[in-house]
């Protein structure tokens, strides 16, 4: 697999040696080969490459790439600029304009105006943007999961959890909430809620939860730079 920022690497690197990591690498390297699947292969880590580990200071769990073509850069609820919203992102954006007045940048992709769904710039802010499977097969969902991933991710958060000081943990929807038993919550914030998605979001319980201005206001009385949603 391709490499992943120095910081992960020496942090994580006893998990690049155990026999699940090298299982996990020949099962992705041979799905990229025999299927399409998403994000590219040097995007797999971006989540990682754009966010070192002593930067991070909020994360945002998510569960698999997005399987559609062009969709999937390597950082959860993400899409590449120029690409449509999917729904999810979609009330993700809603709740930040309601909650903090912001609006995601605006491209101009021939001709026509559209919002940017990159998160990029959360991502280079300090937000990390963790998906649980980092890799999926073309209109595959979660064809990737149950083959190492959620292993490794979750020794992602408990390294978060252990070599961080005052992190907020933003889990939506049931399977992020389940990975709270991972966090040292007596030193770090978690804000819980359902998934933004349609299905669960018009339910009720994810418009008004302002999870973007607890979350910096947080930030700002542990003495860190709040995050421009």
């Amino acid at each position: 697999m391709v490499k992943i920022e120095s910081s992960w690497g020496d942090a994580l690197k006893e998990e690049f040696d155990k026999d699940y990591f090298h299982q996990l690498t020949d099962f992705v390297r041979s799905e990229y080969q025999q299927h399409r699947c998403y994000p590219p292969g040097n995007e797999i880590f971006n989540a990682f490459n754009l966010c070192p580990l002593n930067n991070v200071k909020v994360v945002i769990l998510g569960q698999d790439p997005y399987h559609g073509p062009g969709q999937a850069e390597g950082l959860c609820f993400s899409v590449k600029e120029g690409v449509a919203l999917p729904p999810s992102l979609i009330n993700i954006f809603k709740e930040v304009k309601d909650d903090t007045g912001n609006i995601p940048p605006i491209l101009n992709v021939n001709g026509k105006q559209m919002y940017s769904g990159s998160l990029r710039r959360w991502a280079e802010q300090g937000v990390f943007l963790l998906n649980a499977t980092l890799t999926v097969r073309e209109h595959e969902a979660a064809s990737h999961q149950r083959h190492g991933w959620e292993t490794f991710t979750d020794a992602v958060i408990k390294t978060i959890s252990e070599r961080q000081e005052h992190v907020a943990f933003i889990l939506w929807g049931g399977p992020a909430r389940s990975k709270k038993k991972l966090i040292d919550t007596t030193k770090h914030l978690v804000l819980e809620s359902v998934h933004p998605s349609p299905l669960s979001a018009n339910r009720g319980g994810w418009f008004g939860n302002h999870h973007f201005t607890q979350c910096n206001n947080w930030l700002a009385s542990q003495g860190l730079q709040t995050i421009n949603w």
